[in-house]
């Protein structure tokens, strides 16, 4: 065995602070004299606080208006849809330029009239649209968004 493997136990009491003057660590306890670090509950402050001047998050401007982390859907209108016929979902509307991307939500809006037979897959479509695609003889389906394909590592 060597001394520097030797389990010594500590063999001393914690300290008993604030028991008197005699105690080494009496009277004021370590705490120096008054002000708010001598008082108990000292430690128990609110995350930014400056020692009662205004804090930090109070003093910054904020940002104005809100930001939605829920995209709103982008708008086609029954008369664009004249152009289309057969089935049409979001990545013909993407490919013909009607909607920026094919992983967005679509909303199908009356305006005008259609004057093509369109089978529409998409996210929504108002009442009015609706009806309009089924005079027209076509239909309209509801689909989720389409996911897009993640890359495979090979």
């Amino acid at each position: 065995m060597k001394y520097n493997d030797l389990v010594v136990e500590k063999n001393t009491r914690p300290s008993r602070k604030g028991r008197g003057i005699s105690a080494g660590q009496g009277k004021t306890a370590g705490r120096g004299t008054k002000g708010q670090k001598a008082r108990t509950g000292h430690r128990k402050m609110p995350a930014g606080f400056m020692g009662g001047q205004r804090a930090i998050m109070q003093a910054v401007p904020k940002l104005k208006g809100f930001k939605s982390i829920h995209p709103k859907a982008e708008v086609v209108y029954t008369d664009v849809l004249s152009e289309l016929s057969g089935n049409v979902d979001n990545f013909v509307l993407a490919d013909k330029n009607f909607i920026s991307s094919p992983y967005v939500k679509v909303k199908l809006i009356t305006r005008g009239e259609i004057k093509s037979k369109v089978n529409l897959e998409t996210q929504f479509a108002s009442k009015s649209a609706i009806e309009a695609l089924k005079k027209a003889g076509g239909s309209f389906k509801k689909v989720p968004v389409p996911m897009r394909e993640k890359k495979s590592e090979e």
